[in-house]
């Protein structure tokens, strides 16, 4: 059950955050949880065994190291970048507050890109800083790029998902080099879901085109970290100097930065799983989208959005009859009756097509 606030405490918060609830991921004890983009098919041993290797021999009664220099060299080698424009973050959440710490705040005005992660409005406003939304289309959920561009123009912090969440479209590449032309101050991508795209969808190619630009990653989801949170942001070094001038000191433990070091080192033993993760999508997506009534959107990431009648309803009945968690959406502002399904392992996407075939 969530938490509550009481009305006494309440009066003695900061009303930016007093206008807040704890948060609620909705998770139920069900058999098949695909709620929440993990990647269900679990670390291959050989990867979970480095990972445990590596946790085993931290000495756990001494502070991290602050700025995880391991886990930065490990990842400089992946992306062909230097060490110090990269970012190490609890999770890509952290990251994202300290952006908003940096760079946002009063008449520093954030343009958003909705429907899209709520953590952006959330963090937005526990900073007080201005929102400007630039809606999606309605029936195709692609950003409108001339109207990003005009709204980046006087911005000073620019955040889009690609892929988005929970719509599953990338942001073309041109958009995000008029974006990053527009704006004066920071274009943050965010590519959590990035591994599940096609090849060369991602705007890293552009980091050393445009300085304002920051690409932010997570080991939480191809790379079954989730319990590990552990995010990073790739930029110029003085974005990612900004970034450490306002993080808490030793928010990464010495356990997280000794599994993201194994992780990342063995990060090609993911790859087939991967891969079949992005031939499950497609085959979930053909075997839903046959059914009656519903809708199914194209993904590029490890989730599906889903339109059925009377979603919330059918939300209850997947959980309560068929003990599968999916998200609901349905009372989201442009996502009416639609539900977001992650893609799980074969066994669990079958269960899905049998419940969802039932209900139809």
């Amino acid at each position: 059950m969530p938490q509550t606030i009481s009305a006494e405490v309440r009066a003695l918060m900061r009303p930016s955050a007093a206008a807040l609830e704890p948060y609620d991921p909705a998770f139920s004890r069900v058999e098949v949880n695909l709620s929440a983009n993990e990647n269900t098919y679990g670390m291959p041993a050989p990867a979970r065994e480095a990972t445990l290797a590596e946790i085993a021999a931290v000495a756990e009664n001494r502070y991290p190291v602050p700025l995880a220099d391991a886990v930065r060299a490990e990842l400089a080698q992946v992306h062909g970048i230097a060490p110090e424009r990269i970012a190490i973050g609890n999770g890509g959440d952290e990251l994202l507050f300290n952006l908003f710490i940096a760079f946002g705040g009063a008449g520093r005005v954030l343009v958003n890109c909705p429907p899209t992660f709520s953590v952006y409005e959330l963090y937005a406003g526990l900073a007080e800083t201005p929102i400007t939304n630039v809606p999606r289309d309605p029936e195709t959920f692609e950003p409108d790029a001339d109207a990003l561009v005009e709204a980046a123009r006087s911005a000073n912090l620019v955040i889009l998902t690609s892929p988005n969440n929970p719509t599953g479209d990338l942001v073309p590449l041109e958009t995000v080099r008029r974006v990053c032309e527009a704006c004066s101050g920071i274009v943050l991508l965010d590519e959590a879901y990035g591994e599940f795209s096609a090849p060369g969808a991602s705007a890293e190619s552009l980091l050393d085109t445009y300085a304002n630009l920051a690409v932010l990653h997570t080991l939480s989801k191809a790379f079954c970290l989730a319990g590990g949170r552990i995010g990073y942001i790739l930029a110029s070094t003085d974005v990612v100097a900004a970034l450490a001038a306002v993080r808490q000191p030793y928010s990464v433990s010495v356990f997280d930065q000794a599994a993201a070091v194994a992780v990342v080192r063995e990060r090609a033993l993911f790859m087939p799983t991967i891969a079949q993760i992005v031939q499950e999508r497609a085959r979930l997506s053909s075997r839903l989208a046959a059914l009656e009534g519903v809708r199914v959107w194209p993904s590029e990431s490890n989730f599906l959005l889903v339109r059925v009648p009377d979603a919330h309803r059918v939300w209850e009945r997947l959980r309560d009859e068929h003990s599968i968690l999916v998200r609901d959406f349905s009372r989201t502002p442009g996502l009416a009756d639609c539900l977001r399904i992650t893609v799980g392992t074969p066994e669990e996407n079958d269960r899905v097509i049998a419940a969802l075939s039932a209900l139809m």
